[in-house]
């Protein structure tokens, strides 16, 4: 296994190892699951306000990086001069409906048009948490540069970005971001699709974002992987990785890690600090709101991982270990 291009099976894109995806087969003991769950899915307590203070943009960070985590995997990454935009949802619901679907357990904190001016948007996969339709129709006509998986590019030129401004990227590929950052797509352990007909047709992916101060990693979707030692090794070490801790359920555990392998994720890339993300905004999976968050800290103490854990929606120089403890108000 290497960080070659994606393969396919067909039309289907395939993982690097063979991976079950949690498909028909397992949906009788999933909604089994559901039913019998008593966890605290969904917060008794309406969570935020969150704000963001638009003005903090105005001024570059002094450290040269700085994240506002705008919820689940929508990250605004200030690195060495760009601004970057990771998987933006900003709607209600991650669903094909805006009337059914798991439902946002508090509004974004800064509204799409109070953003700063951006330098790209990355699309990892195009699953309804991480690629929403009504939020990427925001910057139909603009010229933001795209960076997306394989095949999902006719969606973002079916709701109006301008064809040139699409850069569609397989593993391994490499664009450059203004004159001097580097975005390498890498592989994840996933799958994709958007209805029951089309799966895996499009690619899933993760990210190294370099600059020349700065060498982040996006990890957006994944099961365990070899890929994480593989990436570390040739892209490492890292002073930030963003990886998913939420949405894990014994029934589909080669596709989401949760914060224990996603703590052996961060070490096995050489990571610096460890940013938890993919938790505390969606129900997604049979485990309480506030689990993952919590059970990566006692992770991360026995492993002896810094975290950074900032607040929704507050920019956050990342110079160091950070835990804002943000959901501990609403338990």
């Amino acid at each position: 296994m290497s960080l070659e291009g994606s393969q396919k099976k067909g039309k289907k894109y395939i993982n690097v190892i063979p991976t079950d995806e949690a498909g028909f087969g397992k949906m009788i003991p999933i909604m089994r699951e559901y039913m019998k769950n008593k966890a605290e899915n969904v917060p008794k307590k309406t969570l935020g306000p969150f704000s963001t203070d638009k003005s903090v943009y105005q001024t570059p960070p002094a450290s040269g990086l700085r994240i506002t985590w705008v919820g689940h995997s929508s990250i605004l990454i200030e690195i060495d001069g760009k601004r970057i935009l990771t998987d933006p949802v900003w709607g209600e619901r991650a669903s094909f409906s805006k009337l059914i679907g798991p439902k946002r357990f508090f509004a974004p904190p800064i509204a799409l048009a109070d953003l700063p001016p951006l330098d790209a948007i990355i699309i990892s996969h195009d699953h309804y948490d991480h690629f929403d339709k009504d939020t990427i129709k925001f910057f139909a006509g603009t010229t933001i540069p795209f960076y997306c998986s394989l095949g999902v590019g006719p969606y973002l030129a079916e709701w109006g970005i301008v064809k040139n401004y699409i850069n569609e990227m397989d593993w391994g590929d490499a664009a450059m971001i203004g004159g001097d950052v580097v975005l390498t797509a890498t592989p994840s352990r996933h799958f994709s699709g958007r209805g029951v007909v089309n799966r895996n047709e499009t690619l899933w992916s993760s990210f190294v974002i370099k600059g020349p101060k700065h060498n982040i990693y996006f990890g957006a979707d994944s099961g365990w992987s070899p890929s994480f030692a593989e990436i570390g090794e040739a892209f490492g070490p890292f002073d930030l990785t963003m990886l998913e801790v939420g949405a894990y359920g014994k029934f589909w555990p080669d596709i989401h890690m949760g914060p224990d392998h996603a703590s052996n994720a961060h070490i096995a890339l050489k990571g610096k600090l460890m940013m938890p993300i993919h938790y505390g905004t969606f129900s997604l999976a049979p485990h309480a709101w506030y689990e993952p968050v919590e059970r990566l800290e006692k992770y991360a103490k026995d492993k002896k991982i810094t975290l950074f854990l900032p607040e929704p929606g507050k920019p956050t120089e990342v110079n160091g270990g950070y835990n804002s403890e943000w959901w501990k108000r609403f338990r």
